[in-house]
């Protein structure tokens, strides 16, 4: 198995999965390098890359628009899904930096492994309060390798 790291993915939120997918081929010389449904949700995602580098954009199509916002409760962080995916060199050192950022406050979602081809992740929020995803297992240099 390839072991991302550093900068793998930026992720966005979008209404016609079909129409990001085109606009992506045409404008940018992207191409699907994985995609899948969600057996639960139904939610469909496409990895695209210009198969230059190990990097993809993810694209995860929702049925409606989807306000952007970040706010923090008493309890919890909610927060829009687009992100900038960093892959780490183990599961310890996210542990190790998700604990770092609760620390700090700035934890947005613990650990969790999803399994492939998600990984081992979590969220932390920047000083502007935008979304940086630590992970340990994606395979993103692995699908655009093999695409």
């Amino acid at each position: 198995m390839t072991i991302d790291h550093g900068l793998t993915h930026m992720a966005f939120l979008v209404a016609d999965l079909d129409a990001t997918i085109a606009f992506y081929a045409k404008y940018a010389r992207m191409v699907v390098v994985h995609e899948r449904k969600d057996a639960t949700s139904g939610t469909r995602v496409a990895w695209l890359s210009d198969r230059t580098r190990p990097f993809v954009l993810v694209c995860v199509e929702l049925p409606r628009v989807v306000p952007r916002f970040v706010l923090r409760t008493a309890k919890k962080w909610l927060f829009s899904f687009e992100h900038l995916g960093v892959g780490c060199a183990s599961r310890e050192e996210v542990d190790r930096l998700a604990a770092e950022g609760a620390r700090n406050g700035c934890l947005r979602r613990p650990p969790t492994d999803s399994g492939p081809p998600v990984g081992y992740w979590c969220f932390l929020a920047d000083p502007d309060g935008n979304s940086l995803e630590l992970s340990y297992g994606q395979e993103v240099g692995l699908t655009v390798a093999t695409a």
